[in-house]
Parts: C-alpha cells; sequence; structure tokens
C-alpha cells in the first residue's frame, strides 16, 4: 500500500561549510539513498502486507476497514501540519518517530479490538504525514546537492535517487507477502496462532527498520538558523507555516497536478480494500493474498526501478505516466464488464495477472510523482510533499469507507472514470503551463 524540518535550510545545508575535510571531499550521498531504501524496505514489508489482511482478518463489524478509514483521515489531517513539525523537528528525527506509529499499529494487530485499533490508527496518522514528508523532502535534498557537488543533471539524479527509493520501497509487498504466505500456508487456514506469529515476526522487521534509520546523516545542520527561529512567537511560527500549506495550492501548477495525486491513492487502496478482498480472497484464500500482493510487490518494484532509470525531465515522466494509466485502465475495463471469479488454474491466472498490471501502475505513479514534484516545487518541497499525502490519504480514506457499500464493478468504473479526470489536467500542465515555467529563476 505505500510521507520534513529545514526546507530550504535543508536544500541549502550541503553548501555550508562544518570543517575543513568535509568541503574538501563531499560525502557520498548515496550511501544515505541505501540505508533509507533498507529501512523503509524493512518497516513496510510488516506494514505493508498487515494493511493487505487488515480488511479480511479484522472482517467482524467491519473492524479492518473503519480502522483503516479512520487512518487515513488522520493521516490527511495531520498532513496539513506535517511540515511544521518536520522543519521543528528536522527530517531525520521526522523519519525515526514515524517508524513508532507503524510499531504500534502491528502490535495492537496482536489484540485487535474496538479499543486498541482506533486510538492507534490515530496516531498512525499523524506518524505516516511526518514520515512521508520527511522521506520527500530528505530524499530530494539529497539528490540535489548530490547533483551539486558531481556536476551532473538534476532531473536525472533525483529520477536515479527516486527509481532506487521506490523500487526499494516496492520490494516491500514482495518480501511481506511472501512472509505471510509462508507463515500463513504452514497452519490452518484462519488459525490465531500463526496470525501472532506472523505479527511478532513483524514487530523484528519494524524494529530493525527503525533501528537502521537512525544511521542517516543530518542534513538540517543550520544551529545559528534554528536560534533565529527560537526568538519568533510559536503564533508567529504556526501562521508561517499554515501559509506554507496554502501557498503551493495558490500555485497553478499543483491545482492541475492534485486530481493525480488523488489517483494514485485511490489505486492504491483499491488494491487493498477491493482487489484483496473480492479478487484474491474468493479463489485463494487469505494465504492467497500473501502470494498475489507478491506478484504485485515484484512487478511495483521492477516497475519503479526502470521508471526511476527512464525518468530525465518532464517528456519523460509525461510518457511513462500515460503508459502507466494505460496498464491499469485494461484492469478496471476487464473488472467493469462483469468479473466473476473462476475455477481452476484461471482462478490462479487471472488474480496475478491484474496484480502484475496493478503493481506496474503503481510504480509509475510513485516515482513519477516525486520526480515531479521535485522538479516544479524545489524551493518549497515540503508544502509540495504535504499536497502529496493530504491529497493521496483523502482519497485512500474515501475508498476505505466506500467499501462496504458499493461492488467491484462500480469501484471498477469510478477508478476508470477517475483515470481519464486525473490525465487530462496533469496533460495540459505539460503541453500549455510547463512552457511559463520552462526556464525558472
Amino acid at each position: 500500500m505505500a510521507i520534513e524540518l529545514m526546507g530550504n535550510q535543508e536544500e541549502e545545508a550541503p553548501l555550508v561549510v562544518a570543517d575543513a575535510s568535509e568541503s574538501e571531499t563531499p560525502r557520498n550521498r548515496t550511501t544515505d539513498v541505501h540505508i533509507l531504501s533498507c529501512a523503509f524496505l524493512l518497516v513496510f514489508l510488516a506494514y505493508g502486507a498487515a494493511q493487505n489482511l487488515e480488511t479480511t482478518v479484522n472482517a467482524r463489524g467491519n473492524l479492518g476497514t473503519v480502522t483503516l478509514g479512520i487512518l487515513y483521515v488522520s493521516f490527511a489531517v495531520f498532513s496539513l501540519f506535517a511540515s511544521l513539525v518536520v522543519r521543528v523537528m528536522g527530517s531525520k528525527n521526522a523519519l525515526v518517530l514515524g517508524t513508532t506509529g507503524y510499531w504500534l499499529f502491528i502490535a495492537a494487530n496482536l489484540k485487535p479490538t474496538w479499543y486498541t485499533m482506533i486510538p492507534v490508527s490515530l496516531f498512525l496518522g499523524f506518524a505516516a504525514s511526518i514520515i512521508w514528508v520527511g522521506e520527500g523532502t530528505y530524499l530530494t535534498s539529497l539528490a540535489r546537492s548530490h547533483a551539486r557537488d558531481s556536476k551532473l543533471h538534476e532531473g536525472i539524479v533525483i529520477g536515479n535517487f527516486n527509481g532506487e527509493f521506490w523500487a526499494m520501497f516496492a520490494l516491500h509487498q514482495f518480501v511481506g507477502n511472501l512472509i505471510t504466505l509462508a507463515v500463513l500456508e504452514s497452519g490452518v487456514d484462519g488459525s490465531t496462532s500463526n496470525k501472532t506469529l506472523l505479527f511478532i515476526v513483524f514487530l523484528c522487521s519494524m524494529t530493525l527498520g527503525t533501528i537502521l534509520m537512525c544511521f542517516l546523516h543530518k542534513i538540517d545542520i543550520k544551529e545559528e538558523k534554528a536560534s533565529e527561529d527560537s526568538s519568533v512567537s510559536f503564533c508567529s511560527a504556526v501562521m508561517s507555516r499554515l501559509k506554507s500549506v496554502i501557498t503551493p495550492l495558490l500555485d497553478f501548477r499543483m491545482l492541475l497536478i492534485i486530481p493525480l495525486i488523488a489517483y494514485s491513492g485511490l489505486q492504491q487502496a483499491f488494491v487493498w480494500a477491493e482487489y484483496t478482498k473480492d479478487v484474491v480472497n474468493p479463489t485463494l484464500g487469505e494465504a492467497g493474498v500473501g502470494g498475489a500482493m507478491a506478484v504485485y510487490g515484484a512487478f511495483d518494484a521492477i516497475c519503479s526501478l526502470v521508471a526511476g532509470r527512464l525518468t530525465s525531465g518532464l517528456r519523460s515522466i509525461t510518457f511513462i505516466v500515460c503508459a502507466g494509466a494505460f496498464s491499469q485502465a485494461v484492469i478496471f475495463i476487464w473488472l467493469s464488464l462483469k468479473y466473476s471469479p473462476s475455477g481452476g488454474v484461471l482462478g490462479i491466472v487471472y488474480p496475478l495477472l491484474m496484480a502484475a498490471l496493478l503493481g506496474i501502475g503503481d510504480g509509475v505513479l510513485n516515482t513519477q510523482l516525486s520526480a515531479l514534484l521535485a522538479l516544479h516545487f524545489k524551493h518549497d518541497m515540503e508544502g509540495a510533499f504535504s499536497q502529496l499525502k493530504v491529497w493521496q490519504s483523502s482519497a485512500i480514506a474515501a475508498v476505505f469507507f466506500l467499501n462496504p457499500a458499493v461492488t467491484l464493478q462500480t469501484m471498477a468504473m469510478i477508478m476508470l472514470v477517475a483515470i481519464f479526470v486525473s490525465l487530462a489536467p496533469f496533460m495540459y500542465l505539460i503541453l500549455k503551463v510547463e512552457k511559463a515555467f520552462s526556464n525558472p529563476p
């Protein structure tokens, strides 16, 4: 299924000379990209697999569906203020704190009740907002600094860094769901002991990911700027941050990108809520959800890596996004034409084929949206990535709350309409508006 503090300060931090040796030998920032990618893999292989099972394992009283719906509403609300929190804490600290929400969510699934899942889902919304805003700004700052120090094309470095990160991140679906398949297949379907073992394994993975996150280098090191900010009243700081949240919405380019951002959330929630419950579970069972999502994760990872390597600017982003949208449109047309679960070999092949095409589309959207925002909003990365998560999480929450009330075919038709509604303004941005911003200052 699957976002800092210093903003422009982080962006400029590499220009600050901390000591003579650092100025003479620029730090290799690719190491931080490797660490960040591996840490997210360890954290989200647990969370992603747990989320895929949530609507089936905690189906009584729609506990799983309601939990995820509340989680993403919380995510959307806190994303409005996430950039303020990240600016105060620093991106690295925000990344580390953000992992605690995911750890508690897995722990709550050991004893899933309304009294454990709902409070934890609210806190996870906050944790998710700061970890993703932190990731977006941290990774973009690394890419821009690396491009500047190495005298490389900024767009290519941003594409490469995002490609590596999202490829590793997409592997969480593959690895996490293989673990799910192995553990649940070894016991009786629905066995409580096997589910408990599964979540204990996930907790161990979460812990390792959090520890690894602590080895990231800080890039928000302007202490003199922090001391200046401390003299400003809290109310002034809050008003300043609220302005930074609203400012991106006044940019016509952001308004044209928001529909595509919302669609990226819709398609992710469709996989987690509709695909796993109504396509995979009826034919392959709970353990089969793990296998199908492993295929989804594998194609997601491969596509993320390839799309990142192919990204060199807005023209390449346009072609890649259109290709990914087409792959998912094929699935939604298929499902809207009265698809019904099949028996025999086709009952296995069809869900896996759908998983592959849906994974391709998700891999494209993840890498290209991050690259698109990084190229267009390099002077306000926190605000841009906050908008990314606000609209993504709002769309995800909408799907989870709609899930009990609509059929699979109806949701597929909604998704098909959403593709065209989101691509139209995106194409307008590329073909018309971009000409006015082709030579940014």
